[in-house]
């Protein structure tokens, strides 16, 4: 039993999908026969924010809308995807359409209207400095958690802390973003601030590079889109429906349990189910324009084969592109209005808001960082007060872990655990 005061039993760092899921499953059981945590989420953003700069009008999810926040762990919750098309009154036109997946952003009107359900649960406009395990003999009893607003920085005392901070864009070696070198993932506030262009560069093998590359060529009608990738073309995802378990949340467990070998050897055979891989009818759609571009004598969609960037300088009217292919090892130049870096994301490091007691982290001989089943972070010194690291455990969990497939069912993983922990917490009855 732990007597020290907290502000609250959990506090969770970051409010996307996955802290959402979260306040989902710890509100439903608040709401039956569990007890109610006092619980917060900060969020660094104004608002709830998830790709907002690939939200284009026609682009799909590449999963099916069955594996949002709540289904997988409670197909009766009042905050599943069908849920929200009934309340919008989209449900018999999402029917008629006949499709699995959702448009993107019908996907992230959903997360909204669940975010709003949710509101008084979390601080927007927050960002958190550094999050502090105390200890007290020999044991961690909550953690204090510095977080800034508006340039007022306060701490909260929190027994548990759940960072679930999405992921961050990762940028090529030595490229550096400025007004006209972007990640993908800030696209389309960009370019339209950008307004124009006759020549673009992407860079890029995946699903976004292609999604970029597309809509520019669509998008100014008389400019040049280099496409460069380090693949000899681009590779359709492995989409099967056998390949696909892989994502299921059983095989969690299965991959949780294996030997770390065997673990890193599942993700490196099917990377091609997530990434650098592009959808098979956007691939046709790439081809076919390149196609149709040959027979009208134009070039406008450049594919620029296993190559890499190895130099980017932007100055206030252009950016000067240094391409190497690999293959030939012939170096071409490209002078565009604009480089856009669909070069893929990194898992955020929660280890990085811990500043020195980051050493009270276990680790695997590769470095990185070891969890639980339940993602609570292995410590040197255990204790009471958990640390939850969200999204931050592939290595571990496998291929689903920054995926929205197993979302629902890990988020009633993390809220069993809290749950589990507080009742443990809790002082024994006192009997006369």
């Amino acid at each position: 039993m732990v007597t020290d005061d907290v502000d609250l039993d959990v506090l969770g760092v970051g409010f996307g999908p996955a802290n959402i899921a979260l306040a989902i499953a710890l509100d439903e059981y608040a709401r039956g026969d569990g007890p109610a945590l006092r619980t917060l989420f900060v969020e660094q953003s104004p608002r709830l924010s998830w790709h907002e700069g690939m939200l284009f009008d026609d682009a799909s999810m590449q999963v099916s809308f069955l594996k949002d926040l709540a289904t997988f762990r409670n197909p009766a919750s009042p905050y599943t995807f069908v849920s929200f098309l009934k309340a919008v009154d989209r449900l018999v036109d999402f029917t008629n359409r006949g499709s699995m997946t959702p448009l993107r952003v019908e996907f992230v009107a959903y997360l909204r209207w669940v975010a709003d359900q949710l509101s008084h649960l979390v601080r927007y406009g927050t960002r958190v400095v550094r999050v502090t395990p105390v200890v007290a003999d020999g044991v961690v009893v909550r953690h204090d958690v510095l977080v800034e607003r508006d340039g007022h920085r306060e701490v909260l005392r929190a027994r548990h802390v759940v960072m679930a901070a999405g992921l961050q864009p990762r940028l090529p070696d030595g490229v550096v973003a400025g007004p006209r070198t972007w990640h993908s993932a800030a696209f389309l506030p960009r370019v339209e601030a950008l307004g124009g262009g006759s020549e673009f560069v992407v860079v890029g093998s995946g699903q976004s590079a292609a999604e970029v590359a597309m809509h520019l060529y669509r998008r100014f009608p008389e400019a040049t889109v280099h496409l460069v990738s380090t693949r000899f073309g681009l590779a359709p995802a492995d989409q099967g429906p056998l390949v696909n378990q892989v994502f299921d949340p059983a095989t969690v467990d299965l991959v949780f349990d294996a030997d770390p070998a065997a673990r890193d050897h599942l993700a490196r055979l099917h990377a091609n189910t997530n990434y650098g891989v592009v959808n098979a009818d956007l691939v046709r759609e790439v081809f076919d324009v390149i196609y149709r571009d040959r027979w009208l004598g134009v070039e406008r969609l450049v594919l620029h084969r296993t190559s890499r960037v190895t130099g980017v300088v932007e100055s206030a009217d252009e950016v000067v592109v240094r391409v190497v292919d690999g293959l030939t090892g012939d170096v071409s130049t490209v002078h565009a209005d604009a480089v856009v870096l669909a070069t893929g994301y990194r898992a955020f490091d929660g280890a990085s808001l811990l500043g020195p007691d980051a050493d009270l982290l276990v680790r695997d001989d590769a470095g990185r960082v070891l969890v639980d089943r339940d993602c609570r972070a292995r410590l040197r010194v255990d204790g009471p007060a958990g640390l939850y690291l969200v999204g931050q455990s592939e290595h571990q969990h496998g291929v689903a872990t920054t995926l929205l497939s197993t979302v629902a069912v890990r988020a009633g993983e993390i809220a069993d655990s809290l749950l589990t922990a507080h009742l443990v917490d809790q002082p024994e009855p006192t009997h006369v």
